[in-house]
């Protein structure tokens, strides 16, 4: 609702009058992002955005067809994915994860369904997941159930021990799990770590899901330079 285009270029709406927005990083689906483009119903998106971008006065660091990029099935990819692209060997290694669509991942995932945890492909925000180690015997039957039905709508990772660190709770500091995203610049000749991050917590005792639409919370992120 801050946003608005005019003459195919791109404000914000400020205490301090309209100013030029270049680069946008968006958190709206496609269909979304311009009722004018895409679905005209849309209260979510900015009218007249696609024009500005089409004519080259707006970056969006996510463009619109990126979305294929959120089915988690694509990370475990990622390995034949830089071997083939860069013809080399991934730096970083992945999480083990199998992918419920081939028979034999699926076959090792309902033998150790207790042990792991289970994602759907398309799934975001903590929902629609099983956590083997946290999960009753009902609930993880019920999961079976739905790995039958749908195998190639889910994969499967090992359960992670995230870090702990202080955190205020109502009966006083008590440890609680978190993760850390850091946001790193890749330009055409050097890496730019951004000098801060996202750490979320999960505020439920014993919880491993950080997301904030699971009750999870976020804390302040210092960057100690020397």
């Amino acid at each position: 609702r801050d946003l608005i285009v005019k003459n195919d270029e791109v404000f914000m709406r400020t205490t301090e009058g309209l100013k030029r927005v270049d680069v946008i990083y968006r958190r709206v689906d496609d269909d979304f992002l311009d009722p004018l483009t895409f679905r005209p119903d849309s209260a979510l998106g900015v009218p007249g955005l696609m024009s500005a971008y089409a004519a080259g006065n707006i970056t969006l660091a996510n463009a619109v067809g990126t979305g294929i990029a959120d089915d988690k099935a694509v990370y475990s990819y990622m390995p034949e994915i830089v071997k083939f692209y860069l013809g080399e060997e991934p730096i970083l290694k992945n999480v083990p994860t199998w992918r419920c669509r081939e028979p034999k991942d699926l076959a090792y995932v309902l033998d150790n369904l207790g042990e792991l945890v289970v994602k759907e492909v398309h799934g975001s925000g903590g929902y629609g997941m099983l956590i083997g180690p946290a999960a009753t015997k009902a609930t993880i039957e019920a999961f079976r159930d739905k790995l039958k039905r749908e195998p190639e709508g889910f994969i499967a990772q090992p359960t992670l021990a995230l870090s702990t660190c202080p955190t205020c709770t109502e009966s006083g500091l008590a440890p609680r799990h978190v993760d850390l995203r850091p946001f790193v610049l890749t330009g055409s000749n050097h890496v730019t770590i951004v000098p801060g991050g996202l750490t979320r917590v999960a505020l439920k005792e014993g919880s491993l899901v950080v997301n904030s639409s699971q009750g999870g919370g976020t804390k302040d992120t210092w960057i100690l330079d020397e």
